[in-house]
C-alpha cells in the first residue's frame, strides 16, 4: 500500500482516549486515587486518560504505548533502546514522568528513558499537556506522564495472567493479583519482557546485531482504611533491566547498559472538620552500569538516592472553594564515575486555590517558591479557568511559569560541570474548546510558550565540553483530540484519535529544533461483537530535522506505521482470551534516528486469563 493511501487511512482511523474532566471540589471516596492533585487541580488543562483496556492492546514499553496513543514524539535509538520524548516541542528533560504523584525523572540526566518503564503494572496512565512545575517540580514544562496504581475498596478477588510471544523471540509476561475489601486493598503485579531483537533490516541482508534486552518489574500497591477519617497507602516498584545497544556498523564495539531502580512511597491521609491532610514519604533510587566494551573487564557507573517528604493541608472554605498548601523537602545523594560524591537539598512551599463561582464557571490558581543549595529558584505560578458555554460545549484557559533545574551531570561532571548554571524557565499559555454530544468528543487546544536559559553542552576554548545557559526557544502549536463510541445491539465501535502541529524555533537562528516534527497523527478503530473483537492502529510522523541548521541532507523522512489485532474470548465471563497482533502491517521502512532501523512486519500471539 502506498504512503498516500496509508495516510488517508490514518486520517480516519484515530487513537483511543478518554477526556478527563473535573467539576467537583471533592474527590470520589469509593476509589483512592494515587495522584489527588492531578484530579483536583488540572481542570483547566488538557488531560488524556488511558485505561487498562487501551494498555493491553499495546506493546509493553511506555515508548510504544504513548507513541501510538498521544501526540508525543519519541527519538528512539532502535527498538527497545534509549528513548527520549519531545512533548509540545520541548526537550526530553522538559517532560516529567510522575509515579503515583511523585516526579521520578533521573537526577543524573534530568529525563526518563521511556523504554525502562513497562506499562502493564499500572491500571491507568494519564497524559497532561502543558506546564505543571508548581505541583510536580523540575522539568514539567512540555507536560507530565502519570503512572497510576489506584486502589479500589470493594469486595474483590481477581487474578490476571497475560503472556505474549512474538517474532525475534520476544516474550512478555505479566501476572497480577487484586484482593480488596471495604477496608483493605492490595494490588500487585510482576512483569517480564525479553527479546533477542535480531530482526532483519527491510531491503537489506543485515540484521540488528547486539540488540538483545530483558527487564523485570515488580509493582505493589496496598491500602488500609483505619477508619472513615484515616487511611494508609503504600506503593513500591522495583525495576531491573539490561540492554545490549544495537550496532550501527558491523565493526562497531559491542556495548551494554544495566539499570536498577527502586521506588517506595508511604502516604497517610486524614480528614477532620473542614480539613484534609496528606503526608507522603518517598525513597527513590536509580543506579546504572555502562560497559563500553562487553568483551573487556570494567564499566562506569553512577546513581542517586533520593528522599522526598511532602505534607499537604486542604482546607474547604465552603462546598465550592478550597485552599491547599504543600510543604516539601527533597534530599538527593549522588555518586558515580563522572560526578564523584555530591548531594543537593531542596525545600519548597506551594499554595493552590480552586473555586466554583457558578454552575458554569470555575477557576484555579497556584504559586510555588523553592530554596536549594544548588541553584536559585524562580517563583512559579499557574492560573486557569473553565467555563461551560452550554451542555455540549466548554472553554478553558491556562497560563503558567515553569522551570527545569540543572542535573547532577550538569553541575558536577568531572572537569566539565558548571556550578553557576541557572534553572531553565518557561512561560506558557493555552486555550481549549471541548465539544461533547452524546458519545462524541472533540477537544481543540492552541498553545504557545517561551523558554529561556536553556542548558546546552557546548565546546570550550580548552577543547572540552561544558553546560551553559544559552538558548531561547519560542514554541506554538495546536492539538486536536477526538473520540466516538457507539453500540448497536451487540456491536460496539470505538473511533478516536489525535493530531499535533508543533513549531519549536531557536530564537537566534529561527530554525526548528531538531527531532521535533511539525506534524504527528495517531489513531485506531476498534470493533467488538459478542466474544470477538478487532482493532487497527496507525501512526504518522512527519519529516524530522536531525541537525540544528535544518540541513535538507539530514532529514528523516516521514513515515506511516500501522498495527492490526484480533482476539476471541472462549468463555462466558471473559476469562480466557486468545489473540494475534501484526505490527508494522505494511512493512514500512523507517528510522527514528539516523542508522537506527526499526523492524518490519512482525507477529505476536497472546493469551489472557482473568479469574
Amino acid at each position: 500500500m502506498t504512503r498516500n493511501i496509508s495516510f488517508f487511512y490514518i486520517l480516519f482511523l484515530m487513537c483511543q482516549f478518554v477526556l478527563a474532566q473535573t467539576e467537583s471540589i471533592h474527590a470520589l471516596k469509593e476509589v483512592i486515587v494515587s495522584d489527588v492533585y492531578l484530579k483536583q487541580f488540572s481542570n483547566t488543562q488538557s488531560i488524556q486518560h488511558l485505561n487498562d483496556s487501551v494498555i493491553s492492546k499495546n506493546a509493553a514499553s511506555l515508548t510504544s504505548f504513548l507513541n501510538y496513543n498521544t501526540g508525543i514524539y519519541f527519538k528512539e535509538n532502535g527498538l527497545g533502546m534509549v528513548s527520549s520524548p519531545s512533548f509540545r516541542g520541548t526537550t526530553a528533560q522538559q517532560t516529567v514522568v510522575v509515579w503515583n504523584g511523585i516526579n521520578i525523572n533521573s537526577q543524573l540526566l534530568g529525563q526518563t528513558d521511556f523504554n525502562t518503564i513497562s506499562t502493564r503494572g499500572f491500571n491507568s496512565i494519564d497524559v497532561k499537556a502543558g506546564g505543571g512545575s508548581v505541583v510536580y517540580g523540575s522539568g514539567a514544562i512540555g507536560g507530565t506522564i502519570h503512572l497510576n496504581n489506584d486502589l479500589k475498596f470493594t469486595n474483590t478477588f481477581k487474578n490476571d495472567f497475560q503472556i505474549y510471544y512474538g517474532d525475534f523471540n520476544t516474550i512478555s509476561a505479566v501476572y497480577g493479583i487484586t484482593v480488596a475489601t471495604k477496608k483493605i486493598s492490595f494490588d500487585a503485579s510482576i512483569t517480564r519482557n525479553s527479546s533477542d531483537n535480531d530482526f532483519k533490516f527491510i531491503g537489506k541482508e543485515n540484521r540488528n546485531l547486539n540488540g538483545q534486552y530483558y527487564n523485570t518489574s515488580l509493582d505493589v500497591a496496598f491500602g488500609y482504611k483505619i477508619n472513615s477519617k484515616n487511611s494508609l497507602k503504600f506503593y513500591s516498584e522495583v525495576y531491573d533491566g539490561e540492554r545490549h545497544f544495537s550496532l550501527t556498523s558491523l565493526n562497531a564495539t559491542k556495548t551494554k547498559y544495566q539499570d536498577y531502580n527502586t521506588r517506595n512511597l508511604l502516604t497517610w491521609s486524614s480528614s477532620f472538620a473542614s480539613f484534609d491532610t496528606h503526608l507522603k514519604l518517598a525513597y527513590i533510587t536509580e543506579e546504572y552500569h555502562y560497559f563500553e566494551d562487553i568483551n573487556r573487564v570494567g564499566f562506569t557507573s553512577g546513581g542517586v538516592k533520593s528522599f522526598i517528604g511532602k505534607y499537604a493541608i486542604d482546607y474547604y472554605l465552603s462546598k465550592k472553594s478550597k485552599l491547599n498548601s504543600i510543604f516539601d523537602y527533597t534530599k538527593n545523594n549522588g555518586s558515580g564515575s563522572g560526578i564523584g560524591s555530591n548531594n543537593r537539598d531542596i525545600s519548597g512551599m506551594s499554595l493552590l486555590w480552586k473555586q466554583v463561582l457558578t454552575d458554569h464557571w470555575n477557576y484555579e490558581w497556584s504559586i510555588r517558591k523553592e530554596f536549594s543549595n544548588g541553584y536559585k529558584s524562580p517563583v512559579l505560578f499557574s492560573v486557569g479557568s473553565r467555563y461551560t458555554v452550554s451542555q455540549v460545549n466548554n472553554l478553558r484557559f491556562n497560563f503558567s511559569k515553569n522551570y527545569r533545574i540543572p542535573t547532577f551531570n550538569d553541575l558536577y561532571w568531572a572537569g566539565s560541570g558548571n556550578l553557576d548554571l541557572k534553572p531553565e524557565q518557561s512561560y506558557q499559555a493555552e486555550i481549549g474548546n471541548e465539544f461533547h454530544y452524546h458519545d462524541f468528543r472533540l477537544l481543540f487546544t492552541a498553545y504557545g510558550s517561551k523558554i529561556s536559559d536553556m542548558i546546552r553542552w557546548l565546546p570550550t576554548n580548552s577543547g572540552t565540553w561544558s553546560p551553559i545557559n544559552t538558548d531561547k526557544v519560542s514554541i506554538y502549536g495546536a492539538e486536536v483530540l477526538l473520540g466516538w463510541h457507539q453500540k448497536w445491539n451487540k456491536h460496539q465501535f470505538d473511533f478516536s484519535g489525535n493530531y499535533s502541529y508543533t513549531v519549536s524555533k531557536d530564537e537566534r537562528t529561527q530554525k526548528q529544533l531538531f527531532y521535533v516534527p511539525f506534524h504527528k497523527l495517531t489513531g485506531s478503530l476498534s470493533y467488538s461483537h459478542k466474544k470477538a473483537s478487532a482493532y487497527y492502529q496507525a501512526l504518522f510522523t512527519g519529516d524530522v530535522f536531525t541537525t540544528s541548521d535544518n540541513s535538507p541532507k539530514y532529514i528523516l523522512n516521514a513515515y506511516t506505521v500501522s498495527n492490526i489485532g484480533v482476539d476471541y474470548n472462549f468463555s462466558k465471563e471473559n476469562i480466557f482470551k486468545v489473540g494475534v497482533k501484526v505490527a508494522n502491517l505494511w512493512n514500512e521502512n523507517y528510522q527514528a534516528l539516523p542508522s537506527r532501523y526499526m523492524p518490519g512486519r512482525n507477529l505476536t500471539i497472546y493469551l489472557n486469563l482473568n479469574y
